[in-house]
């Protein structure tokens, strides 16, 4: 083995990888700022008008659910680009949390898009639907328990010996590429697939009408903007999975774009509620 290639253990990564980066470090500090505020607020609106939800703001809330969390656990990704953590199970449980909150963000995206397609396609099937709230229910809750399972069977995959700093595994141990293969199909390109169908569909539809009122228009505005904001946001990781660093960051700027969607559609609700 050349001396270029390091082979990792938590000795060597403890004492020649620990290197500040402060330019990480304010870069999720940064978004760690603006995503709390964000998505408290979101949280707040959420609870405030609880009595009034309908299935959209189930998966809504299950999106900020999954965003907030990701939000508050970079508080230790600060902390390990100025003072860097220790190499241990803790670390591996940091990365699992991160894609665990990640990929439930994806899935929950996508079965927005799926619900808002199936509502405006078949809108007079849709006001007939039953249990609308419930299904929405039973989705997050699988979205959840699928992500979770996925996390537990790749567990090893980020264990201390295979890490080289805590947030990054050594780049002489490959990923296992059925994992890979999987993590990118199914955690990246079906969602995509999907959100990308049923967002042009929707704006297909849209603008085929002749009647462009204000509400239509905003809806051809949130849907445009949640397919485009999904597709530069989570690219990135995806094409070049083995080089997270900054590729993680703009992945976790989802968590901040998300606030578009509350806020037209906690806006819908508010503007109703005046009207009424």
């Amino acid at each position: 083995m050349s001396a270029s290639v390091t082979v990792c253990n938590i000795t060597t990564n403890c004492s020649t990888n620990c290197k500040v980066d402060y330019l990480q470090g304010l870069g999720y500090a940064a978004l760690f700022l603006l995503g709390f505020l964000i998505n408290a607020a979101a949280l707040y609106a959420f609870i405030a008008i609880r009595r009034s939800w309908t299935d959209i703001h189930i998966y809504m809330l299950n999106l900020n659910i999954a965003d907030f969390s990701l939000i508050l656990f970079l508080s230790f990704r600060i902390y390990d680009a100025f003072s860097c953590l220790p190499i241990t199970y803790f670390c591996t449980f940091l990365m699992y949390v991160h894609f665990l909150n990640m990929y439930a963000s994806i899935f929950t995206t996508a079965a927005i898009s799926v619900q808002r397609y199936l509502s405006i396609r078949f809108p007079l099937r849709a006001r007939s639907w039953r249990r609308k709230k419930q299904t929405a229910f039973a989705v997050c809750l699988v979205i959840w328990v699928f992500v979770i399972t996925a996390c537990i069977m790749v567990r090893k995959d980020n264990y201390p010996e295979k890490l080289w700093t805590c947030f990054e595994r050594c780049k002489n141990i490959p990923h296992r590429t059925w994992s890979i293969t999987s993590v990118i199909f199914i955690g990246f390109l079906i969602p995509l697939l999907i959100v990308v169908f049923c967002s042009t569909q929707i704006i297909r539809m849209f603008l085929k009408e002749a009647d462009k009122s204000e509400e239509k228009k905003n809806i051809v505005g949130i849907v445009t903007a949640n397919m485009i904001v999904f597709i530069v946001c989570y690219t990135p990781i995806h094409i070049a999975f083995v080089y997270l660093l900054w590729s993680e960051w703009i992945a976790g700027t989802n968590c901040c774009f998300d606030s578009i969607s509350y806020y037209f559609l906690l806006k819908g609700f508010y503007s109703k509620a005046r009207n009424s």
